[in-house]
């Protein structure tokens, strides 16, 4: 084990010095132990560098904002201990790592990977919610959901010490960089990308993955020029753990052409030249708001406004306005113009928004504005103060009944899923 600055990651390496590198990326809530069983067989011809992701597995607990962030912290690590060029195989959080390293550092990946990986996880929406449960009960309600996410039933009856280890391993998780995680996994989405990755790509799937299952395998293989599918029958999404020597063989087949490089230290072919920067384009016409020469602040708008609200919330906004005036409005004054700027963070932001709803009566607006409180990283707790201190200043009766809201919601978007 190594004890690594924050700018790097936690790490160990198994097999030959000389041998070509194969890179082992692990799933969310999960640690490099997850490819304990695929070692014995893969570091007799590679030298092979598992990595734990920030707060798993005891490594430092160094929150990252984005799956990007994490990736220049990978390869920070690889210069680190001499690895230039590699193959990267990872499975879900870890997969999107690969994605990313596909993308922007093409020159470093020799072959790619993909185990019950999505090029788009889930929604926006659940994965900040997520998030927002993790905050207010801490991790044991996504320990307890793991085992039948992660397993078949008929894998998960037959091997309790595995589901027990399982289920150890997200408990001992650090909340804040499962959290980090998760923020990072709702605003990934490489769709539009994939034709311009020219690695060749392995799309590995558990048959039974009701998490990142073969309908998100088939739009990797679709969208990656060099891509092959391989479904595994009988696993569900921590494939490498549940049916171990299928993955095994099929890694090991895939990633035979990089053995035939000489070591893990080749020279780095140089990057591709970089692309010119597109001429501006002008302001829109219909942007009434933009100074000349100044961007118009509303796709920067509506992009915080669907991080803060929700991807739910602003599209039934959207929607309920007919002629789109009004929306407009609040997307470009509101949230490009106020929000977006750097003076209060958005914890701040939610105080100042939440009061000034309570002061008002507001209490349809005030119910939304509790659930980005809580996105926005506010407790419960600190929800029933905000509540308590504004009753002091803006009246009790405005202050009970935003209390009976705050409650509500609060119970509403902090209860696990049954």
């Amino acid at each position: 084990m190594s004890e690594t600055p924050t700018n790097t990651l936690q790490y160990r390496v198994d097999g030959r010095e000389d041998a070509p590198v194969l890179v082992l990326g692990p799933s969310l809530g999960t640690t490099f132990h997850m490819w304990d069983r695929q070692i014995p067989e893969l570091a007799r011809d590679w030298r092979v560098v598992r990595f734990d992701l920030p707060g798993h597995g005891g490594a430092p607990a160094e929150p990252f904002s984005s799956v990007a962030e994490l990736g220049d912290r990978l390869l920070a690590t690889l210069d680190e201990i001499g690895v230039q060029r590699f193959g990267y195989a990872g499975c879900s959080f870890g997969g999107a790592v690969g994605l990313d390293l596909a993308l922007r550092a093409p020159h470093r990946v020799a072959s790619l990977a993909l185990v019950a990986t999505s090029p788009r996880f889930g929604t926006a929406d659940e994965f900040r919610q997520r998030g927002v449960i993790v905050r207010a009960n801490g991790l044991e309600p996504m320990a307890r959901t793991a085992p039948e996410q992660w397993f078949t039933p008929l894998f998960a009856g037959a091997q309790p010490a595995i589901v027990d280890w399982a289920v150890q391993m997200v408990r001992t998780t650090d909340p804040a960089c499962y959290i980090s995680a998760c923020e990072a996994l709702a605003v990934f989405d490489v769709r539009e990308a994939l034709g311009s990755i020219g690695i060749p790509a392995l799309v590995l799937v558990g048959s039974e993955d009701q998490v990142t299952g073969p309908a998100e395998a088939r739009t990797l293989v679709a969208g990656i020029a060099d891509a092959r599918l391989a479904v595994v029958p009988g696993a569900s999404h921590l494939a490498p753990v549940e049916q171990p020597a299928a993955v095994t063989d099929l890694l090991t087949e895939h990633f035979s052409g990089i053995a035939q490089e000489a070591s893990g230290t080749l020279a780095v072919p140089p990057p591709p030249p970089p692309v010119p920067a597109a001429e501006p384009a002008p302001d829109a016409p219909d942007a009434p708001d933009a100074e000349p020469g100044r961007p118009d602040p509303y796709e920067k708008g509506l992009g915080l406004r669907r991080e803060v609200l929700g991807d739910a919330h602003v599209d039934q906004a959207l929607a309920d306005d007919p002629d789109g005036a009004f929306q407009e409005l609040v997307t470009r004054y509101a949230w490009g113009e106020v929000w977006s700027r750097e003076g209060l963070d958005r914890r701040t932001r939610s105080v100042v928004t939440l009061t000034a709803l309570i002061a008002g009566g507001h209490r349809e607006a005030l119910a939304d504005h509790t659930r980005a409180a809580l996105r926005n990283g506010l407790s419960p707790e600190e929800l029933r103060e905000i509540v308590l201190h504004t009753g002091a200043y803006c009246g009790l009766p405005a202050a009970e009944t935003a209390l009976r809201v705050v409650t509500r919601v609060t119970q509403e978007e902090t209860t696990p899923p049954a």
